[in-house]
This record gives structure tokens, sequence and C-alpha cells, in this order.
């Protein structure tokens, strides 16, 4: 049903939430592999983009992903902005689609955690965040996690962020693909 909805993509996020950093390149190779043949079958597309378990990237990560033919990442903070990675000072093709903890529902919405934030609060955040990335004329790209975001008190509250930003003009709502290809056409990036 999603696949047939047509506006969603379906992407990489580890095999296992395996932690990339406590894997030898063999490994995290190989279940990356794995996840990319799984859902290869399960969708008939091959997935283009890569967001790290966690967001842990180990020394081999970027390598492996570039290597196994995808276009874009969304495991690394540098920027606001998308932006190409560089590896050793050489720019790789690599389109990053930058995240962050402010702009990820998990760690702020935990009702155990530390850092927990009422719903409510955590809208104004989003808000004041997407004002800032909207007054810039750049990407704003939320972290959202079903078991966390989909409970009633907030859902509510995305609904409310996602009419917030439908307010306002020349905005797109792209996946996570489309945002990677604009960004390479824009840099003329093969």
């Amino acid at each position: 049903m999603i696949q047939a909805a047509g506006h969603h993509e379906f992407a990489i996020h580890g095999w296992i939430h395996e932690l990339n950093s406590s894997l030898d390149a063999e490994t995290e190779r190989a279940l990356l592999q794995r996840a990319v043949d799984y859902m290869t079958e399960v969708t008939g597309a091959r997935p283009l983009g890569y967001r790290a378990p966690s967001w842990n990237f180990s020394p081999n990560t970027l390598e492996i992903i570039r290597e196994m033919g995808f276009l874009y990442d969304s495991s690394l903070m540098a920027d606001d902005r998308p932006y190409e990675i560089n590896a050793h000072g050489e720019p790789t093709g690599m389109i990053e689609l930058p995240v962050e903890w402010i702009l990820d529902d998990a760690p702020l919405l935990n009702p155990r955690g530390r850092n927990y934030s009422h719903p409510r609060d955590l809208l104004q955040v989003w808000k004041d965040d997407f004002d800032g990335a909207y007054a810039e004329g750049t990407i704003f790209l939320l972290t959202m996690h079903p078991h966390v975001i989909g409970h009633r008190s907030r859902i509510v509250v995305l609904e409310e962020l996602i009419d917030y930003i439908r307010g306002h003009e020349d905005i797109w709502f792209a996946t996570h693909l489309e945002a990677a290809q604009w960004v390479r056409d824009q840099a003329g990036l093969e």
C-alpha cells in the first residue's frame, strides 16, 4: 500500500539496526548487502538512499556505500544544508542530506528519556527551525519513527506542523531521493 501510494521512497537503514562503528568492514558490508538485496526483492527497485542506523558511521561506511552505488546518505551533521561529501579532501559525488538531533523525534519525545520534551514545546522548536530553513531557502528534514511520533498526542503535533508548512508559498514536500537528485542537478554533478 505504501509503495502503491506513489509518493514514498524506500531506502536503507541497516539490516538489524547495527552499530557500524563496532563492525569490521566485511561484516558491515555483508549486513548492508543483505538489506539491499531484501529491499530490492520486496519492492522491485534497488534503493539509492542510505541512513546509517543511529547515524553511526564507521571509518568504512562511506567507502562501502559508495562502492554499493548509493546516490545519497542522510546520516551526517556537518551543515544544515545538503552538501557533497568529501573524502580525504576530495569530492565524492555523493550527496549528504544532513540530519540533526533537534529534528529527530526519538530523543526528544521519549517519556523515559532525560531529554523529554512536551510535544507542543517541540512543535514550536520545529516551526522555528522550519522558519529558518525557509528564510535560507534550504531543506527542512525531520527524522520520524512511527513508534514515537505515531501516538495520538504526538501525531496531532506533526499534523499541525505540516499544516503550518503548507501555509507557506513555494514549498516542496520531496522524498530524500528527489531532494538529492535536485541537489545533484543544481551542483552540476553527474
